[in-house]
């Protein structure tokens, strides 16, 4: 199976699906993850996360920028 990239546009508890895709890239840890498996976004950052623990990483990195 050949998994193409998706472009999403993160919106306050959903996405709009910009580019057909199977997948978006994890903004810390660089996971793929799938779109049915999407839970974790931040809507300013416009970024996704695999996991709440990548949720804590990215928020202790813009902690410390502040």
């Amino acid at each position: 199976m050949n998994k193409t990239k998706a472009k999403i546009k993160y919106k306050a508890n959903t996405f709009e699906i910009i580019e057909e895709g199977d997948y978006v890239l994890c903004a810390v840890s660089k996971k793929e993850i799938l779109l049915k498996d999407l839970s974790y976004w931040n809507v300013d950052l416009q970024e996704a996360y695999f996991s709440p623990l990548e949720v804590k990483i990215r928020y202790e990195e813009i902690k410390k920028i502040k």
